[in-house]
């Protein structure tokens, strides 16, 4: 299978690409991926595999920042991470991931994302670390807690350094999902 890996901004998609994108991932989130969820992976940057069948993977970073130990930090966000059903289990995934890993370690302080329980698996198999603590978001009304986040939430250490697990993890905030 002959594959083709493209990095772009999301200011470099053609209109043609987004809806193909939207469309990979509408189905490989089974009709679950909300208009937010698609809001949430644009203005940052894109891997894109494309095979004979059209788009084949996808993977967004868009910064996103953290407050951890009292210093807001810029953190490269995972987000839209999809395989197309046919091409799943033949390590396009991970040719995503190596691409946002290789941008994150480079140019943010952390990485970060949050992953349903099928996708942990890819993430931790790359050394991603489930943050232990606290997940809070600041919003409209003040900071708040996400206990339905905690455990989800998965760190890559970066420029900054390790994290400290003790402390906690305040995301800024957006509408839709805030991890």
């Amino acid at each position: 299978m002959t594959t083709h890996l493209r990095l772009t901004h999301t200011a470099g998609l053609e209109r043609t690409e987004l809806r193909a994108l939207r469309a990979l991932l509408d189905a490989a989130f089974d009709g679950d991926f909300s208009d937010e969820d698609w809001d949430h992976g644009l203005g940052g940057m894109h891997v894109l595999i494309r095979d004979g069948g059209g788009l084949a993977a996808h993977g967004a970073l868009v910064l996103r920042r953290v407050r951890h130990r009292g210093r807001w930090l810029r953190a490269g966000y995972v987000e839209a991470v999809a395989v197309r059903a046919d091409v799943r289990r033949t390590g396009l995934g991970g040719r995503v991931m190596a691409e946002l890993e290789r941008l994150t370690d480079r140019a943010y302080d952390l990485g970060a994302l949050a992953a349903s329980e099928d996708g942990a698996p890819l993430y931790t198999a790359r050394g991603w670390q489930r943050w232990p603590g606290q997940v809070h978001a600041l919003s409209p009304d003040g900071i708040v807690r996400l206990r339905e986040d905690e455990g989800g939430v998965y760190v890559r250490p970066a420029l900054a350094g390790p994290l400290d697990p003790d402390g906690e993890l305040v995301f800024d905030w957006r509408d839709g999902d805030v991890t």
